[in-house]
């Protein structure tokens, strides 16, 4: 007659464990849920390249890790791989790397661009080979000053990219993020330096 309760009393305790185990984890769930979508939405968040505008420095469908403080800051700077949203094609994200900021003056002439009237080495990121040429707002040997509030972008396959050599200035109040991590495929992981970091330009 004793052997029921006795059975009864520990099926009691193994649901509490289970219950408060079970409420454990949801609340750990949460929190770290929470924590992602903080930093998704205010630090980090994964950008897909779509096409070839950034070839061979990136290529289409791999993942970048973007830093959204900096921009938030307005710390990014020449050099800097930027993510964008496209002033002309609003429902999407450009990947460029900005060329020049408010008060440079930019230039290209004879397949090379000239940033604040000296030749720009691009040669880290860009074959010898390759040639820049201007566009509809950018001609060649025709200089502009970036004016304030605004950034002067360009993808580094120079032949097959819409930048603002055709569409003029970027207004910074469009770029999302800063990229900082080739995050996929896992065995290109990279951390993306900026080649302009410690120069004087």
């Amino acid at each position: 007659s004793t052997l029921f309760p006795t059975r009864r009393s520990s099926d009691l305790q193994i649901v509490r464990k289970i219950y408060y185990f079970l409420l454990d984890t949801i609340q750990t769930i949460l929190v770290v849920a929470s924590f992602i979508m903080v930093l998704y939405a205010f630090v980090i968040q994964p950008n897909q390249v779509s096409g070839s505008s950034m070839y061979p420095t990136f290529k289409d469908k791999e993942y970048l890790l973007s830093n959204l403080l900096n921009v938030r800051f307005n710390k990014y700077t020449r050099g800097d791989v930027v993510v964008f949203h496209s002033p002309v094609e609003v429902d999407k994200l450009y990947i460029k790397r900005v060329m020049a900021i408010a008060g440079d003056a930019i230039m290209v002439n004879e397949g090379k661009v000239y940033l604040n009237g000296t030749e720009l080495d691009e040669s880290v990121y860009l074959d010898p080979s390759v040639l820049t040429y201007g566009g509809a707002f950018l001609g060649d040997g025709i200089e502009r000053v970036v004016p304030d509030g605004f950034i002067f972008v360009m993808g580094d396959n120079r032949p097959n990219s819409s930048d603002s050599r055709e569409w003029g200035f970027l207004d910074r109040s469009k770029v999302v993020g800063e990229s900082l991590v080739r995050i996929f495929p896992f065995n290109k992981f990279h951390v993306i330096h900026n080649p302009y970091k410690d120069q004087k330009l």
